[in-house]
């Protein structure tokens, strides 16, 4: 089997109105496209042992898109832990990720790609910035605040680290230290690493049916935790070149 030259990962929780809907919206953006070299891509959906029909529903569009995958956690384990499970079942050399509630508009995805195809190589991965959120009011406020502290403490130089669609290479996020929430830091983790990473406007979308997984406090709640975590690791992290002596 050849391999895809793109891997689109998409951890779902109980999201069975938004998964056929955006399996659609993600095959119309990369079915032919010039940017893939072929064309070739795969989709893999992770299940976080979703409550609703959502495994069904993605058992039913396996029938009906080739390319789509489903992968399924026997017991919930989170976004981050979904995505990395997505990432190290993939068989793209590089990942886009999207969140499954169809707020990430798929149709930035080849311009992800040909960001890609005009940077350097150091550049391994680049994230979505959603210049025009569509939230409400306190979650945009919320969203601010824990920018600009992340910003302060991390300087990982990224407006908008949270938005879940990103394009990067599938080794290079193998290699990053691995905790739950991690997603939310990943520019900060990329460049504790040695790469250099890029934002890149994107579409945002209100969220259509369902509801959201999050609230503005238990987000604040983790993300202190997580921050001093992420500090930790920055200020501990050494990157080193190395060259083989013949």
């Amino acid at each position: 089997m050849t391999e895809p030259q793109l891997s689109v990962v998409v951890p779902v929780f109980n999201e069975q109105d938004n998964a056929a809907p955006l399996v659609g919206e993600i095959v119309a953006a990369l079915r032919g496209n010039a940017l893939l070299q072929g064309g070739d891509f795969e989709i893999v959906y992770v299940d976080d042992n979703s409550r609703d029909a959502t495994l069904a529903t993605l058992h039913r569009l396996r029938a009906e898109v080739p390319e789509l995958r489903v992968l399924h956690h026997v017991a919930q384990s989170g976004q981050s832990t979904a995505i990395r499970n997505g990432v190290k079942a993939a068989r793209g050399q590089w990942i886009a990720t999207l969140d499954g509630d169809g707020q990430n508009d798929p149709a930035d995805i080849p311009k992800l790609l040909a960001e890609r195809a005009g940077a350097e190589p150091a550049v391994k991965l680049f994230a979505g910035w959603r210049v025009h959120r569509q939230d409400s009011g306190s979650k945009r406020w919320a969203s601010k605040i824990a920018n600009a502290i992340r910003a302060r403490m991390l300087r990982d130089a990224t407006p908008d680290t949270g938005c879940g669609i990103k394009l990067f290479e599938r080794d290079a996020f193998l290699d990053l230290p691995h905790f739950n929430h991690m997603h939310r830091y990943l520019p900060a983790l990329f460049q504790r690493a040695g790469w250099k990473t890029v934002s890149v406007p994107v579409n945002h979308r209100a969220r259509s049916s369902g509801v959201s997984k999050y609230n503005n406090l238990n987000r604040a709640l983790v993300g202190i935790a997580d921050l001093r975590g992420v500090a930790w690791l920055i200020r501990r992290g050494k990157v080193t070149a190395v060259e083989e002596v013949s």
